[in-house]
């Protein structure tokens, strides 16, 4: 194999006194030129291989290789991105390019907005191949160019990213319509399959993203909430130019030009404005049969009757409780009302019985001098003043001492009927009191003496 030759370019040199901005400066030499050899690699080799083996000329060459891959791209026509031609296509008008489904003139109607710029233009060529006017002239068919127009326009306005953005928003096509009742009641997959695809369409329309699914009937409320709040308040960049009604170009009716603008502009408010109220309606109708939502409210009835009877429970129990404390205040009152009662009834017998005793005793004492004829020696009568000075003495020392002293003479007398006895004691008692100082000895007539 001949390698090809090729005289390397020579680096001219910098003119005396010329300089060069920025301060450049050589630092090194460029190695001298060096003749090297360059052979076709991969499809280039191919190519030449392909030449010499067959004895054929470039032009030869890429002609035969065109109408190979041409007609396999026929052969491929029926690959995933085909899709059959019906004869009302076909003979679609195309002046009416407005009313025609791009995407299925391209045979792309399942992949519509899903549809990437690679596929589109594979769909194009396919659709020119088949339907170029010099093919279908070539083998004799009476067709005219009228779909081969339509194609181009397709192809014009899926390529285009504001047209085709225009397109897809009055898209009807990409449109999923909601189940009816029946449908969706049949069972809650059932439900949450049909209504999810209702919302994944419409959800090529919002301009933030994710969008929240529908999700399941595990979902929590929480998601659910968030779902139905997104789809309530959708923001949608959805437009309607592509329904507009064309605006003359000429320059001479502006008066008619303002005109189809302000009406477009109006048409297009009207049209967002029930696209609007549809999306709103179909929520609605979504959210009517969502078990979900009865179940949350069946909940949220749940909770709120729990929070009641906890909260009666409450109540009932505060006022048993109070009821049981003033119950009990009145108990620990009504006992402590009958315990003083009871104390001051034993006071007063108490009192009483020491009252009692004191006279007991102040008996004792006075028995005891009678009892002993008044300290005179038996057989020896008592006069008045007698009894009169020994009675004096004896209330005099009771009077002078306290009702356990009074207990503990009447103690020591208790008994005694002798006179010397009796008197004894009497003496030592004054004796104590007037060595206590309770006692004047003038005081004593008698006893003590």
């Amino acid at each position: 194999m001949a390698a090809a030759e090729t005289d390397l370019p020579v680096i001219p040199a910098l003119p005396e006194g010329g300089h060069i901005e920025g301060g450049f400066r050589a630092v090194g030499k460029l190695s001298p030129p060096v003749m090297r050899k360059l052979e076709p690699v991969g499809p280039h080799f191919l190519a030449y291989a392909r030449r010499k083996l067959h004895k054929r000329t470039f032009s030869e060459d890429e002609r035969i290789e065109a109408q190979r891959n041409v007609k396999v791209v026929e052969e491929d026509d029926t690959g995933e991105i085909s899709e059959p031609e019906n004869e009302l296509m076909l003979s679609r008008d195309a002046k009416d390019w407005k009313a025609q489904d791009h995407y299925a003139v391209l045979g792309l109607s399942k992949y519509r907005y899903r549809a990437t710029e690679s596929q589109i233009k594979t769909a194009h060529r396919k659709k020119v191949l088949r339907h170029h006017p010099d093919k279908r002239a070539a083998t004799g068919s009476s067709e005219d160019d009228s779909f081969f127009k339509c194609i181009q326009k397709a192809f014009e306005i899926l390529t285009d990213p504001v047209k085709r953005r225009q397109f897809d928003s009055v898209d009807d096509g990409a449109n999923v319509d909601p189940p009816s009742k029946k449908q969706a009641s049949k069972s809650q997959a059932q439900f949450f399959k049909l209504w999810n695809q209702v919302f994944d369409s419409e959800a090529r329309f919002s301009k933030t993203s994710p969008v929240p699914r529908l999700g399941n009937e595990k979902s929590s409320k929480e998601e659910v909430e968030n779902f139905y709040n997104y789809w309530y308040n959708f923001d949608s960049w959805r437009s309607f130019e592509y329904q507009d009604e064309d605006v003359p170009d000429d320059n001479e009716n502006r008066d008619q030009k303002r005109h189809v603008e302000r009406k477009n502009n109006n048409a297009r408010k009207k049209k967002k404005t029930e696209d609007t109220a549809r999306l709103r309606n179909l929520v609605d109708e979504c959210m009517k049969g969502d078990e979900r939502i009865k179940n949350f409210k069946k909940q949220e009835r749940a909770g709120r009757d729990r929070k009641r009877l906890e909260r009666e429970e409450a109540e009932r129990k505060e006022k048993e409780d109070a009821k049981k404390k003033r119950e009990e205040e009145e108990r620990l009152k009504k006992e402590q009302e009958e315990a003083q009662k009871k104390g001051r009834e034993e006071g007063k017998k108490a009192k009483e019985a020491a009252k009692n005793a004191v006279k007991k005793n102040k008996r004792v004492l006075k028995g005891s001098v009678k009892d002993a004829n008044y300290l005179l020696p038996e057989g020896q009568e008592a006069g008045a003043k007698r009894v009169d000075e020994v009675l004096g003495d004896v209330e005099c020392i009771m009077g002078k001492i306290d009702n356990e002293e009074l207990a503990d003479l009447a103690a020591r007398l208790n008994g005694l009927k002798v006179a010397e006895e009796v008197g004894s004691v009497w003496g030592d008692e004054a004796r104590r009191l007037e060595a206590a100082g309770k006692l004047r000895a003038p005081e004593m007539k008698v006893l003590g003496r």
